[in-house]
């Protein structure tokens, strides 16, 4: 069953379908929807899906996201009567997945909820009403009666402290609500063009699993222990039935990668907590562009204080986002363990949360300070309600921490090459361009050399962007900017002010001439020539994303000027 929202809104639909005996699930599909925590953005809409499983006894495993109420609401009402329902499994209280718990114990109110210690936690001060419950502990089985026994694994940190699986015996289902999920909206229930969902799989696990990636392998040795998993019910994008070992595969491979990283940053936060998730995750994806492990531990779940100092004592750095001043004592233990663990071989940052109570910023990082950690952004301080400029700063800030920890292991690789090889790839050379790019309200420019067309059919150019380039995020597939093609004699002031190192969420376009492209770009109003672009496919090429894209439309400003070129005197660094 399908059913459309008014076509003057984005669309949004709802799919139900038998996925397993007496199992159907009910699909949430967000077609238009471009942004996930901000500073996501996403190319192919996303899904929120929930699940029904009615045995003797009946269990819904998730809900909805609120702007899906009235839809999601009808066509459950439609499967089964509410009130028949027995157990409500709360997979995690991220409310695209929570959102309507409210109503649906509204609608039944003696349903008993089912989730970690620490869900329940949070979901009392989600809801602010009183609620049956059942804790359950990893292992626990629930019996709901003719075949069908549930049971639990739990799985913190993937992504938010509270998050539990649930292993159905009968069907051999595992849901796992956000892991082995992806933002990708389609009408097949299933993974069964694994080439098409690829890209969003890899760019949603480095979003949102990569910063835990011990958590990923933790949850993998228990999932290892359960019977054959035939199929796994995500929380967003396709089920996944037809490619279950290789895409869990993945996930081995790339946590496996990721635990194994020589150089590792800890951020410390308190969830749920004004932004500091979405901000501790915008400083982790800026981090991870670096090839630089992320921990993300969140200080508000029962955190082991042994294990808290050694993480922190493998960590080159720590970050943390201040907790409120009234956060119990258990988060000024963990803090003070913090604060213990530290050494002077360590760098620090702080942002705050924007609860309006944090902690002081600058007397906690005053006393990093004089243990000896090198500060490694300012302090990112949140006064209003963060925008996708915020979340930029914070992924810019990320960045910085990641090249600076990694800056002894740069400067060694550049000094391995052999000498000859190094001046001979130096001799290759390459045009002066300046990139541009707006999204939103973000805008960001990069200087570029790795240029060149690439077809005829379409008209296409290719260009090699650094991963670890603030613009890199603002080049994914389907995202556009503008060429700015840099005029020989006359290149060198925009080549100097582009060439500059930027504080995180600095205005790159400051005392710079523009002026505002077909596309929403900047076009430099000193440049040769520019050409408006769009981003159709991107090739890992190392250190490097090869982007290829097609040429929209262009303008040369001088015809009889030259392009201005670039000649190395090395080929390890730019």
């Amino acid at each position: 069953m399908v059913v459309l929202t008014d076509k003057t809104k984005k669309r949004l639909t709802i799919e139900t379908l038998d996925i397993a005996p007496e199992t159907n699930t009910i699909r949430s599909l967000d077609w238009d929807r471009d942004r996930f925590d901000i500073e996501f953005g996403l190319q192919n809409g996303t899904t929120y899906n929930s699940f029904l499983i009615q045995g003797e006894k009946i269990a819904l495993v998730d809900t909805s996201h609120a702007k899906f109420r009235q839809l999601y609401l009808d066509t459950l009402q439609g499967l089964i009567n509410p009130t028949d329902i027995d157990y409500l499994i709360i997979s995690h209280t991220e409310p695209d997945h929570s959102g309507l718990v409210k109503d649906i114990l509204q609608l039944a109110p003696n349903i008993t909820v089912v989730g970690s210690k620490i869900a329940l936690q949070f979901l009392d001060n989600l809801i602010h009403q009183p609620f049956e419950r059942k804790i359950v502990k990893n292992g626990v089985r629930l019996d709901l009666g003719n075949g069908h026994e549930l049971e639990f694994v739990i799985a913190p940190n993937l992504h938010w402290p509270d998050t539990i699986f649930t292993y159905d015996h009968k069907t051999q289902t595992l849901f796992t609500c956000d892991a082995f999920g992806l933002h990708y909206c389609t009408d097949d229930t299933f993974d069964q063009d694994l080439e098409a969902i690829s890209p969003d799989y890899k760019f949603y696990y480095e979003c949102l699993m990569a910063p835990n990636a011990r958590s990923v392998m933790s949850a993998l040795k228990r999932m290892d222990a359960l019977d054959k998993i035939d199929t796994i019910a995500t929380g967003h994008g396709p089920l996944l039935r037809h490619n279950v070992e290789e895409l869990t595969g993945r996930y081995r491979k790339w946590s496996q990668s990721k635990a194994k990283a020589e150089t590792t940053v800890g951020i410390f936060y308190v969830s749920e907590y004004g932004d500091s998730s979405n901000l501790a995750q915008a400083i982790g994806k800026g981090i991870n562009k670096t090839e630089v492990a992320v921990e993300l531990v969140d200080l508000r779940g029962d955190v082991d204080l042994q294990e808290l100092r050694e993480i922190v004592g493998q960590c080159k750095a720590i970050v943390l986002g201040m907790p409120p001043s009234k956060g119990g004592a258990g988060i000024q233990t963990a803090l003070s363990t913090i604060l213990g663990s530290a050494n002077e071989k360590q760098a620090i940052g702080i942002f705050e949360t924007g609860g309006g109570d944090d902690e002081p910023t600058y007397p906690l990082l005053n006393k990093f300070r004089a243990l000896g950690l090198n500060v490694a952004f300012p302090v990112i301080e949140i006064r209003h309600t963060p925008t996708e400029n915020t979340y930029k700063l914070c992924e810019e800030a990320g960045t910085d921490l990641g090249q600076l920890v990694t800056r002894d292991k740069s400067i060694k690789q550049m000094k391995s090459l052999g000498a000859d090889l190094d001046k001979a790839l130096g001799r290759i050379s390459g045009g002066l361009y300046i990139i541009t790019a707006k999204k939103g309200d973000v805008k960001s420019a990069m200087l570029a050399s790795w240029v060149s067309q690439a077809s005829f059919k379409p008209l296409g150019v290719s260009i090699a962007v650094a991963k670890d380039r603030a613009i890199e995020s603002l080049m994914l597939v389907g995202d556009k900017f503008v060429l700015n093609i840099l005029e020989e004699g006359n290149y060198q002031p925009l080549m100097k002010h582009f060439l500059k190192r930027f504080a995180p969420g600095a205005d790159r376009f400051a005392d710079v001439q523009t002026q505002e492209a077909n596309n929403g770009s900047p076009i430099l109003a000193d440049a040769l020539a520019y050409v408006e672009c769009e981003v159709v496919s991107r090739m890992d090429t190392g250190d490097h994303w090869v982007v290829f894209s097609t040429v929209d439309t262009g303008k040369v400003s001088k015809p009889d000027s030259l392009t201005a070129v670039h000649h190395r005197k090395v080929g390890n660094h730019y």
